[in-house]
């Protein structure tokens, strides 16, 4: 008669065979490691993550801003200076502004008193003479044309003062818009006038 077949077991901790209730062990393959050292080190490597996020997130934001500040060039002609006694009465001389053109207008008594003699009622952009100036005799204005910003020739136009020629515009020697497609009077930039010299910005 033979033996019957007996299965040889090794150091297992699974159980066998039917109707075993035995549950396997998985202890050799679990960390030995407390639950506080485990959330010690989530904490730990949470905070050095987020660490870096922000060094990371501090340098992009510092690199950004540095490229949009102004180079050295530009700074330089934040402002401009001029010797307004080198300019004749009647005469317009063009300098330039933070890459704009800017005319100075030496203006005769006669121009003067044409530009505040104008009804404002008629003036596309109404602007009395005095709100554009501060010293009666000097026009400083942005020489660009409020329309498609073309550069307007000087002491031309039917109006004595700038007249862009690309589509008719005429201003007259305050700067007004007085006749042609341009919307606006021309822009005034911010200066100041300290004896015989002009400061623009």
């Amino acid at each position: 008669m033979t033996a019957p077949y007996v299965q040889q077991r090794f150091m297992s901790g699974f159980a066998a065979g039917p109707g075993t209730n035995k549950v396997p062990s998985f202890a050799d393959y679990t960390k030995e490691r407390s639950n506080d050292s485990s959330r010690a080190f989530t904490y730990f490597m949470l905070g050095a993550s987020g660490a870096v996020l922000t060094t990371a997130a501090q340098s992009t934001v510092h690199g950004f801003l540095t490229n949009l500040s102004a180079s050295a060039d530009v700074l330089a002609m934040a402002t401009t200076e001029m010797d307004l006694s080198t300019i004749p009465v009647g005469k317009t001389v063009t300098i330039k502004w933070r890459g704009k053109p800017v005319f100075v207008k030496h203006r005769t008594q006669e121009e003067i008193d044409d530009a505040n003699g104008v009804n404002l009622k008629s003036l596309p952009d109404p602007q009395d003479d005095a709100s554009r100036v501060q010293i009666p005799e000097w026009m400083v204005v942005v020489g660009i044309c409020t329309h498609l910003g073309c550069v307007p020739t000087t002491d031309s136009g039917d109006y004595g003062g700038w007249y862009c020629p690309c589509h008719g515009s005429h201003y007259d020697v305050s700067g007004r818009i007085r006749k042609g497609p341009a919307p606006l009077n021309m822009e005034i930039p911010e200066y100041v006038i300290e004896g015989d010299k002009l400061t623009i910005g």
